[in-house]
């Protein structure tokens, strides 16, 4: 169970215990300046499902690839099940990109810090989809 505390300070507002948080400070009196922090942070390791791709474009350039992670669960009867998820890994920093784009291959294990990211594109007939993708930080490559 989750706690939240709030502390009232000289103007400022903090919540622990929680995602987000708001600072509210007073430079002038009749200036109210708004910072808000929030927590998006995703860690997964799992097996790549491709090698990774070049997308993008020569000013915005970007490398995909999948990742694949497993949740075991077991049935009742005793019976083990396992569910994949499959997540799409995009990576943006250029020198990280160039080394996942070098060094790693389909089938390898990786450990990818990111973030999550929702998004909506229009296809050619005008059909508005969505898409789910992770914003790599950071990715640890294992053999």
């Amino acid at each position: 169970m989750f706690r939240t505390v709030i502390l009232h300070a000289r103007n400022q507002v903090v919540r622990l215990n929680n995602a987000c948080y708001k600072r509210y400070s007073s430079q002038d009196a009749n200036e109210t300046t708004s910072i808000e922090k929030c927590v998006n942070s995703v860690t997964l390791l799992g097996r790549v499902g491709a090698d990774p791709q070049k997308r993008g474009s020569v000013e915005h350039p970007v490398v995909i690839f999948s990742l694949a992670t497993h949740t075991n669960y077991k049935y009742e009867t005793g019976e083990f099940m396992q569910k994949t998820d499959w997540h799409k890994v995009c990576v943006f920093k250029p020198n990280l990109r160039d080394s996942v784009y070098k060094y790693l291959k389909k089938g390898q294990r990786a450990m990818v810090n990111g973030r999550i990211s929702y998004s909506e594109f229009k296809d050619t007939d005008g059909n508005v989809s969505s898409s789910t993708s992770i914003i790599a930080d950071d990715i640890i490559f294992f053999q």
